[in-house]
This record gives structure tokens, sequence and C-alpha cells, in this order.
């Protein structure tokens, strides 16, 4: 872990940033809202702020979704090399997906009654979440349902191939780019890396992202000698608040291999090793004399590609998010703030983050120089507020 600098000299009011420590104390780990939590806060390439309670300095966290902008730099370095286009349709690469048709009834014991898409399903939205694909867990709509049915999302049971063969069988939400919804459809961006490389995904991670980095701490399975440092998991529970989900250590799900890797949520990093990719993002694709992703190529993904533009309240059919939706814009792997006064929230035109379902959050804001990494262990990430309250406490703690 990089050494902080005085909080003062990197453009913060220092008392602005301890009592950030104090909040989460107090409000969320004193009270049993969260089981732990880590932040980290960074100017430019220095540690401005870094603190831990319940947990290790070093701990491993489960990232869930913080695993997507992973995947989606790793598609784009792909693009990068000239192996395939964002502006392609998915069949050419994964044939299993061709026939798959948009909902038009059916469900639970009826049969799914399809139409084909007007459009195809293309590589920019698996992106963007405009596939038409959806999670299990937004419980919404016949095809989630499906979803929850046909176990596609049980990593210690599908492999890449199953995904895609039970995926084909269900239908899609809506015509592919015409709404935003949250989905597999990063899951579906690991396969294609992973098949268009010739590497398993957690392979072509190390050697193309975590290795140059110097992510020596992110896996999708936790070697034996480190997994004393993956902490217990939680899920929100109305009655004791918190509820146990997945073991700590060598118990841990983490610990042990996923059958399939998953390019949406299936990595454990560290406040460290994450915020070294943060600090890549920061930098426009370069990190310590290492480029990753070119910087032109970053700005295209750091864009508004939400369809006609506007924000997430015009386009979203998505009953849960990582993100909030005034004001706020999807690129290519990322949130991105398009009108702050929208968000009500402080904050930086062309900031960009996202979030897991265990709590986690990461932040980049390049107008202030700024990132943050927010560690902690409870699902589902929309129990509390915290991540608006960290947003709101870490901008006015910036000196003028």
């Amino acid at each position: 872990m990089s050494q902080t600098i005085d909080a003062r000299s990197l453009g913060f009011i220092p008392e602005r940033l301890e009592r950030l420590n104090a909040y989460i104390q107090s409000r969320y780990i004193d009270s049993g809202k969260l089981p732990c939590a880590g932040l980290l806060i960074g100017r430019g390439d220095e540690v401005a702020h870094l603190w831990t309670s319940g947990v290790a300095e070093d701990a491993i966290f489960r990232i869930a979704s913080m695993t997507k902008p992973i995947t989606s730099i790793a598609l784009m370095q792909l693009v990068e090399q000239g192996r395939l286009a964002i502006s392609e349709p998915v069949a050419k690469y994964l044939p299993e997906l061709k026939d798959v048709g948009v909902f038009v009834a059916g469900g639970g014991n009826i049969p799914f009654v399809t139409r084909p898409p007007a459009t195809p399903m293309r590589v920019i939205d698996l992106l963007r979440h405009t596939s038409g694909l959806t999670y299990s867990f937004q419980e919404r709509s016949p095809v989630d349902a499906g979803y929850r049915k046909s176990g596609l999302e049980n990593w210690q049971k599908v492999d890449d191939a199953t995904f895609l063969a039970e995926l084909a069988k269900l239908p899609l939400e809506f015509d592919p780019g015409t709404c935003w919804n949250y989905s597999v459809a990063t899951d579906v961006l690991g396969i294609l890396v992973s098949r268009l490389s010739g590497q398993s995904l957690g392979d072509y991670f190390a050697e193309h992202i975590f290795k140059p980095l110097g992510m020596d701490d992110t896996f999708f399975t936790v070697p034996a000698d480190k997994a004393h440092r993956i902490p217990d998991c939680y899920t929100f529970d109305p009655a004791n608040r918190m509820k146990l989900i997945d073991k700590a250590g060598a118990d841990s799900a983490w610990a042990g291999k996923h059958i399939f890797q998953s390019g949406g949520g299936g990595l454990a990093s560290t406040l460290a090793d994450y915020n070294r990719f943060c600090r890549m993002l920061l930098n426009g694709g370069t990190l310590d004399g290492a480029t990753i992703i070119g910087r032109k190529t970053l700005d295209l993904m750091t864009a508004n590609h939400l369809p006609g533009g506007g924000d997430l309240t015009q386009h979203s059919k998505s009953l849960f998010s990582e993100a909030e939706m005034a004001g706020i814009g999807f690129g290519l792997g990322f949130a991105c703030n398009v009108d702050p006064a929208a968000t009500m929230l402080a904050g930086s035109a062309g900031e960009f983050y996202w979030g897991g379902m265990f709590s986690t959050a990461f932040l980049v804001d390049p107008e202030e120089d700024l990132t943050m990494v927010f560690m902690t262990q409870l699902s589902p990430s929309s129990t509390y507020p915290i991540r608006r309250e960290l947003r709101s406490m870490i901008y006015a703690a910036l000196a003028a």
C-alpha cells in the first residue's frame, strides 16, 4: 500500500477527511449495520486518506460487479488489437446466441413465445447494458424468472458452454439497443474475451491487466496462502441486520475454484489493488510505464453511450442498479456523470464509477484528479445510502 501523504498538501481539509472515519464507525460499524469497512481516497498518484475498521488493511474483499469495468477494459484491449469491433453482432463471435428472440408471452409452465429482434445484439450492447439480457434477481418479469429457474448464474454448476446454452433458451426482454437493463451482459463479455484470446478469463486478466499493474492480490480464486485475508460476508436480515452468507478464510467460496469465471462479478481484490486500477484509469490508461488501454479508447469508454443520450431515468427498465439514475449516463463499462445538478450530489461532469452487490464502490474524477475505493461485505448494496453519504463527505473535504 502506498504511504499516505499529508492531505492538506494534496488539496484536502484534513479534519473533514477524518470525520469520515468517525461517521462510518459510529453510524455503520458500531451500530451493527456493516461488518467492516475500508476507505481509500487518492489524489493523483498519492494516497490522501486510508482507513479500515474491523478488517486488516490488506483484506481481500469480494468485489462482485466491480469486476465489470475490468472485463470491459479487457474486451476493449482486444478491440485495440483489431480482433473485433464493438459495432459487430455478438453472434459473429458467439453463434450460440444467434437465434435468441424477444419476449412476447409465456413463462413459468408455459413455453416462451418470442419474435425476432428488430436489431441484432451488438458488442456495444453488452458493454453498455442495452442487450436485452437481464439478471435473475431483478424479479420483475417472466424472463428473469426464467433465469432463476435455469440456474445459469450458479458459478459452481455452469461453465462457459453451459452458460451460453442456457442463455440461448431464454428470451431478450427488449430489442437490443432500445433500453438499459442491468444484466449478465458482462458475463457474456468475459466469455467473448476468453474465446478470442484462447485463455481462461482469469489467465487473461493476470497477464494483460493484473501483472502489468502490480495487482498481486486480485483473483477469481484466492490462493490458499492468502485465503486467511478473506473476511466474512453478510446479507441484510430484517431481524438481525446481518446474516452470514459466506465464511471468512479457507471456508469462503472465493477460496475454492469456481467452474465459471464470472466477468460480471467473480473477482476478489484489495483496497490497494483496486486503487492501482483506478489510478491507471485516472492517468488515461497508463500506470508506472505500463499502458493497459489507449487514452482515446478510455475516452470512448467513459463517454455516455445511452441510445439518444440522456440519463438512466429516461432509459432504464432495471429495478436494480449500482448507480443512482438522475444525471447519470452509461458508457462502455462505467456509469458516468453527465449532469451533476440532476444528481443532487456534489461531483464533477465526466466522473465515472461503479460498485458491487456487497456494497463496495469506486470513483474516478479526472477533473479533480481524485479516486476513491470503498470496501465492505454486505448485500444488497441498496441496503444503506452509504455511497451517497461518502460522496458528499469526500467532495466536502476538498479545499478551495
